[in-house]
């Protein structure tokens, strides 16, 4: 007998996006999360559940055992360490880029510069790697304000068209990271389950590799 099987998504565009996928895996939710109040949705697979969950969340969920599998953007599990997740697949959804953005023709800041953002980790670890030392200030929404008002130099954020950063002033600068929606495994479920999670790897795998010659 099958032993039950949990993955872990969040709401909103990825979990859109990754119900095609797990579609042609042959894994359907029965339960639609936006109209549920249920936290743990049933499949047409019996020994499959799927756990709604904020994205941040994801991570620490597949990591401690609650799910076995899961969803999780790239910018999660940089913040997040990852270290004791497998990260097998890029389901290569919700594509961006994480970058650092400034005033449009602001002059380099003396002395130490002031970063807002809310990815704390990825932006001490991006400007270690430059051997520069900063000042993070965090912040969890309106980013682009803190330039605009003085409370920071730059921000280190997600860009996706730009429109944002140049509709407040603001141009996008360097490049940090490549940012896309990865599946992660929990390490006990890929020995304790192995054939099914390998198996579901590779349906995904498959999945992704359709839908990406098919777009070009």
């Amino acid at each position: 007998m099958n032993k039950p099987l949990t993955i872990a998504l969040s709401k909103g565009r990825i979990y859109k996006d990754t119900l095609p996928l797990l579609e042609a895996a042959g894994i359907r939710p029965v339960d639609d999360p936006v109209t549920s109040r249920k936290l743990i949705l049933d499949t047409n697979l019996d020994h499959v559940k799927v756990v709604v969950i904020r994205a941040t969340d994801v991570p620490t969920f597949v990591e401690r055992g609650v799910a076995d599998l899961g969803v999780a953007g790239k910018d999660v599990l940089m913040e997040h360490g990852g270290e004791n997740l497998y990260e097998p697949l890029d389901l290569k959804i919700a594509r961006c880029r994480m970058m650092t953005a400034g005033v449009v023709g602001a002059a380099e800041p003396e002395g130490r510069m002031r970063i807002a953002t809310k990815y704390v980790r990825s932006a001490q670890n991006y400007f270690a790697s430059l051997g520069q030392q900063v000042e993070i200030i965090k912040l969890y929404g309106a980013m682009e304000l803190a330039p605009l008002v003085g409370l920071a130099d730059r921000i280190v954020d997600l860009v996706e068209t730009g429109n944002t950063l140049k509709a407040n002033g603001l141009e996008p600068l360097e490049e940090i990271a490549q940012i896309s929606s990865r599946l992660v495994v929990n390490k006990a479920s890929m020995k304790m389950k192995s054939s099914q999670v390998k198996e579901l790897i590779q349906l995904l795998a498959e999945a992704v590799e359709k839908r990406e010659s098919e777009q070009s």
